[in-house]
């Protein structure tokens, strides 16, 4: 157990691994496809998003929002889980290369750093807002706009969770 827990840990990188990583990926001919979030409660409809959005290029790197700044984006209640916890369940994805941690609001930097050819991100968000688009399309790459599952979110699962602990 311990060398598959070495292994997941291997695919969990700060801003400088993940920039040489990604340039060595690039010069290969690698297409990296970038995504981020908060991805606090693991459920199905992030694992059909990430899934569809590796189908897009050969690597997938996941910036993930650090527990401060889950804070300031969600409120104080979030994140549920731990960093280690989200960051591990990510990077144990198989289809899932690399996860980044982030303190910022947004992964700007992270995304100059990498310069992926493909930036995606869930159905709520137009291409033309999405942080960090301009860079990619400046470089030629593709900005997407993933549809969600309808019924899977982690407000929704919180919801639930307050709702049934109220009764």
């Amino acid at each position: 157990m311990a060398e598959m827990i070495d292994l997941v840990q291997q695919k969990i990188l700060d801003k400088e691994g993940i920039r040489n990583l990604a340039a060595t990926w690039i010069a290969a001919g690698k297409q990296i496809v970038f995504t981020n979030g908060c991805f606090d409660l693991l459920h199905y409809g992030h694992l059909h998003y990430l899934a569809e959005a590796r189908d897009l290029g050969h690597k997938l790197i996941i910036g993930i929002n650090s527990e401060s700044s889950v804070k300031r984006l969600k409120g104080p209640t979030r994140p549920i889980n731990d960093e280690a916890t989200r960051f591990h369940l990510l990077a144990s994805l198989f289809f899932v290369d690399a996860v980044v941690p982030f303190e910022e609001d947004t992964p700007y930097e992270l995304i100059a750093a990498i310069k992926p050819q493909i930036l995606v991100k869930g159905g709520d968000w137009k291409p033309e807002q999405i942080v960090g688009s301009d860079i990619v399309l400046a470089a030629g790459g593709k900005v997407l706009s993933l549809p969600f599952i309808d019924g899977y979110s982690t407000t929704h699962i919180e919801q639930t969770i307050l709702d049934r602990h109220q009764r």
